[in-house]
């Protein structure tokens, strides 16, 4: 795993170890509450709590104020080139989950995506794949195991990283592992890239929910609750879009459009 990752799973790990602490059930006594309680799975409430608000404080300070100038500075079809290229970096790491998950069609659509955009779309700034009939769709480890099987576990919020679960903490430390950027080679080059990328990746994704995020904070009368939910909601759909296409290989291949 590349060094420059590993403090961040670091921190996260050893954060909640120190601050764990488990919701108490309600009593049988109190059927609703009780359902209530298993239907969130989030045993680690408490800890979780403390996380997020933790998590939120950064955000105040450090990266809402970096978004808000990151947007105001660069136009936004610089940004859109920019999120383009990072996509079109996650690739590979895309490409081995569909495989994994035993999907083929998916798999033809990232490899086409990522030799079109990296020729055509020169080294991925511009998204010409889409445009010639080849979707773009999410593909990480977290996803793979859940196609395989493997149930999510209860709700965590992780410090940095934000809302996960057990299954999905796993995917994203063998998607890292998976990372061409992870074995390429090593040296001040090397760091100082990976570097360069966790921040501008993690600057694209602040921006991108600047105002989503904004208005879920004004009118939610429970930020973390209805972020959990989202978040479980949004994972889900993902998931059930890799789990139900069912598209084949045929011999002559060509563009096919995803499942509606």
């Amino acid at each position: 795993m590349r060094a420059c990752y590993r403090p961040v799973l670091m921190a996260a790990a050893l954060f909640v170890a120190g601050v764990a602490g488990c919701a108490t059930p309600p009593p049988a006594s109190d059927p609703a509450a009780l359902a209530d309680f298993q239907e969130a799975n989030d045993p680690l409430e408490p800890t979780n709590r403390v996380i997020y608000a933790v998590n939120d404080g950064v955000d105040l300070v450090v990266l809402r104020p970096l978004a808000l100038a990151y947007r105001a500075v660069v136009p936004e079809v610089v940004r859109n080139h920019t999120h383009n290229l990072l996509a079109n970096l996650g690739s590979p790491v895309a490409l081995s989950n569909d495989m994994l998950q035993g999907k083929p069609r998916r798999a033809g659509d990232t490899m086409m995506r990522f030799l079109i955009n990296t020729t055509v779309g020169v080294a991925g700034v511009f998204d010409v794949a889409t445009g010639w009939g080849w979707p773009t769709h999410e593909s990480d480890s977290g996803m793979t195991l859940a196609i395989w099987g493997v149930p999510g576990g209860p709700y965590l919020f992780l410090p940095v990283l934000g809302p996960s679960n057990p299954r999905d903490t796993v995917g994203f430390g063998a998607d890292l592992a998976m990372d061409p950027l992870t074995w390429i080679g090593q040296g001040t080059a090397v760091a100082d890239l990976g570097y360069s990328r966790l921040g501008v990746s993690a600057l694209d994704a602040r921006e991108r929910v600047l105002d989503e995020l904004d208005r879920l904070k004004q009118e939610a009368l429970d930020p973390y609750a209805t972020i959990r939910s989202l978040a479980r909601q949004h994972r889900e759909s993902e998931i059930d879009d890799a789990r139900t296409d069912t598209r084949a290989t045929v011999p002559d291949w060509y563009p096919q459009s995803p499942p509606r």
